[in-house]
């Protein structure tokens, strides 16, 4: 039976990418050297699936920032402002995509990033393609026949990889109005199928294209788009093997779509939408095809072990109907998601032995695949690696660990009183108005300060002893207080503390809560060389003890400005963690609620009369269908608002979203009766906040003045241009000035000049509405 890969993790086992990009952009290495790292990433990935024996080892799997980009430079979807960097020169490829990714500014060039949003409901960003109703394709790079070239010098025959030309439209953004998106796909194909062509030409056999828009809700004329084009693919390129997969969630009423489509093979996710595989073996015109089916059985977002019963029962199901002769075997999607590799996790006091056994990474994940169809061919019962895995199933489900019966009592006894703060916002603004006593426009920052290589030391020096926890905290109050005497002498209204002592805002929590578990290595790519390592829930979740109250009230002392509490919401913890797969969401979500209630409340008993709950992941984790939106957020908005309605009315509860379409959620966003919203919306240019202004959303909004995703620092007029558009939707009294994200991955003196900018952006208009 033959098993294949989607993708495998591009960042390298030790976060090599991360490093070699940063230098490069920092002019500490050239781009023979990033390149040079690159091609080292992508032969320890081929060799490494190649010697766990995958069958089809996927190519172009691999970026320097994302796939989505690379798509968008293979077929020359450059925007017209990066024009000016096209030289014809092929050693400028590089430095046109990061100018799209990050931005530019250099001499007389101030180019502005491209938009960047959540990939699906997962915690990557891409790069969202900008298209003009003119809009033209054309061939610009080669990237994935590079990267197939250089798999063949390796002995290795590759299954090149490329985002769908349907889901790469889907995932666009129309730039100006009159017309459709999807109807650039007669000006797009030629381009697909010229490179197709050309990897037939030179000897691929296989082709993967992703298609995942196919497990969302599609207009009759996007069905009819896959049909069209698939059909004019296939003519084009007859002999290639074509694979199209589909992955986060079922294909629903696309069945016939997909069933239907002129392929070699269709790929399923049999972890989230195990419903597709019945429905294609009762598909006809599927079963009495010769297309092969591929199932995508072993999860690839998150990181707990394969419970081989019952993939091998899918497997059974399949062959039943189709014969083993037409099924694959796979990972659900890419492994882009999960951590590289479980034998890096050598410190048991981080990671126990007992949980770890329950657990496999990229790296053994492709083990279980192999496994799983090795298994599949013989009598599996007796076999001792069914045995094995059968075992760390069974010590999981019956562990002592995960259950904690005073946190199951303490969430049967929550009332719906616990969800609501005491009286409307109407109320509670004039309150806070008095209380506050904050100018009009008031300015605060979203949280985090710069992590400069200092402060990193000092938590890497506190965990090798280098450092006593007294020395460690000493240095971390100079960088509060010193963070504060900035912030004072910059004019900011309400400060922060600048979370010098948090690696991560999940990770930080998850440390300080029960139920959860951390590795050393398990770092996976957020987007470009931001990487994050999620905490892992393994079970009941409670806090033991205050969290942030200590560093948030010492902030607070030493200032007589306000200063804000800084803690991370229920639904972004769980979004952002590998979750426990044993219990709902749900209820995971008003465990993890329940803990940060009891810390808001300790927080403002500490004297702390603004606190900001983030919840950037709400939108994020939108199930992919519409049908199924209303159960999500009736209990994520409870989540949220089961944390936060634990004080006062004179206590001004904030939260923060970034990279959110927020116009079919915003009645919920209303709904979670936040005094203050911080959003993302520099680089839609105030796009999002339509959403706001259609609603005619009640509450006080900080739409984000500047991007802190790229290094560029936005003028002054540009900022204050951005908030008068916000005037137009959002009343002068309920507008706050704001970046639009935290600041860690950023440098002391881009923050400086953009904060600078902004003070005297917020200053200016307090001296027109005076």
């Amino acid at each position: 039976m033959l098993s294949h890969n989607l993708g495998y993790p591009r960042i390298g086992s030790q976060r090599e990418l991360k490093r070699a990009s940063e230098k490069f952009w920092a002019g500490k290495i050239d781009r023979d050297e990033l390149q040079k790292v690159a091609r080292k990433i992508r032969h320890e990935n081929w060799s490494t699936q190649k010697a766990a024996g995958i069958g089809l080892i996927p190519s172009n799997d691999f970026s320097l920032y994302d796939q989505v980009l690379d798509i968008s430079l293979m077929v020359g979807a450059v925007p017209e402002r990066y024009h000016q960097l096209i030289d014809g020169k092929s050693n400028k490829e590089l430095e046109l995509y990061y100018a799209m990714a990050r931005g530019y500014q250099r001499g007389d060039h101030d180019i502005k990033a491209m938009e960047m949003t959540k990939w699906f409901d997962t915690n990557y960003h891409y790069l969202v393609p900008e298209f003009t109703k003119d809009q033209q394709f054309r061939r610009y790079s080669d990237k994935v026949l590079i990267e197939f070239e250089d798999a063949l010098q390796k002995e290795i025959l590759t299954k090149p990889v490329l985002l769908g030309p349907i889901t790469y439209l889907l995932l666009g953004k129309e730039k100006e109005e009159g017309f459709d998106k999807i109807d650039l796909l007669e000006n797009l194909l030629p381009v697909y199928i010229s490179v197709l062509q050309e990897l037939a030409a030179r000897g691929a056999e296989w082709i993967q294209l992703d298609e995942p828009a196919l497990v969302l809700d599609l207009s009759a004329k996007q069905k009819k788009a896959f049909e069209s084009a698939y059909a004019e693919i296939r003519n084009a390129v007859p002999t290639l093997k074509l694979l199209v997969t589909t992955y986060f969630g079922g294909l629903g009423d696309n069945v016939n779509t997909a069933a239907g489509l002129p392929v070699n093979a269709l790929h399923i996710d049999l972890t989230r939408g195990a419903e597709s595989l019945s429905a294609l073996l009762d598909h006809k015109g599927f079963v009495e095809s010769a297309r092969k089916l591929s199932l995508g059985i072993v999860d690839g977002r998150n990181i707990w072990k394969n419970d081989y019963s019952k993939s091998l029962a899918f497997i059974a199901q399949a062959a039943n109907v189709l014969g083993k002769d037409r099924l694959l075997i796979a990972p659900s999607s890419s492994l882009l998601h999960s951590p590289c590799d479980l034998e890096l996790e050598l410190d048991e006091t981080v990671l126990t032995l007992d949980i770890k056994n329950w657990m496999s990474f990229a790296k053994q994940k492709l083990s279980e695949v192999t496994e799983i169809a090795r298994l599949a061919e013989i009598d599996w019962v007796t076999d001792p690696a069914f045995i094995a895995n059968q075992n760390a199933i069974e010590s999981r489900r019956n562990s002592t660990l995960i259950h904690k019966q005073e946190v199951k009592n303490r969430l049967s006894q929550v009332t719906e009183s616990d969800f609501s703060r005491e009286s409307a916002f109407t109320e509670r603004q004039q309150i806070q108005l008095e209380k506050l006593k904050l100018p009009m426009f008031p300015s605060t920052t979203i949280g985090s300060f710069p992590q400069t290589d200092e402060v990193r030391l000092l938590r890497a020096n506190l965990k090798k002893n280098v450092l006593t926890q007294e020395e460690y905290e000493i240095r971390i109050r100079e960088e509060i207080v010193s963070s504060l005497r900035w912030q004072e002498e910059l004019g900011i209204d309400v400060l922060v503390h600048g979370e010098f002592e948090r690696n991560d805002m999940v990770e930080y929590f998850g440390e300080s809560l029960s139920g959860f578990v951390f590795t050393q290595n398990g770092w996976v790519q957020s987007y470009g060389s931001r990487c994050v390592k999620p905490p892992v829930i393994y079970g009941d979740v409670e806090r033991p003890e205050a969290m942030t109250v200590k560093w948030s009230a010492f902030a607070q002392a030493n200032s007589e400005k306000l200063v804000k509490g800084m803690l991370t919401g229920p639904v972004t913890i769980l979004q952002w963690s590998f979750v426990r797969d044993d219990q709902p969401r749900k209820d995971t979500a008003f465990q993890i609620a329940l803990a940060i209630r009891d810390e808001v409340v300790d927080l403002e008993k500490a004297g702390i009369k603004v606190i900001q709950i983030d919840e950037p992941a709400i939108r994020e984790g939108l199930p992919l269908r519409k049908a199924d939106w209303s159960a999500y957020l009736k209990w994520a908005v409870d989540a949220f608002r089961l944390s936060a309605a634990g004080v006062a009315d004179q206590t001004q509860i904030h939260t923060h979203m970034c990279y959110s379409e927020f116009n079919d959620i915003i009645d919920s966003i209303a709904a979670m009766d936040a005094d203050v919203i911080t959003i993302e919306t520099s680089r839609s240019q105030m796009e999002l906040l339509d959403a706001f202004a259609n609603f005619n959303y009640p509450n006080e909004i900080g739409p984000g003045v500047y991007d802190i995703h790229s290094p560029r620092v936005p003028t002054v007029d540009e900022m204050v241009l951005l908030l008068e558009k916000a005037l137009k939707v959002i009343p002068a009294r309920n507008l706050w000035v704001n970046p639009d994200c935290g600041l860690k991955t950023r440098k002391w003196p881009e923050t400086g000049a953009a904060l600078r900018n902004m003070i005297l952006a917020g200053n200016l208009l307090r001296e027109r509405y005076r």
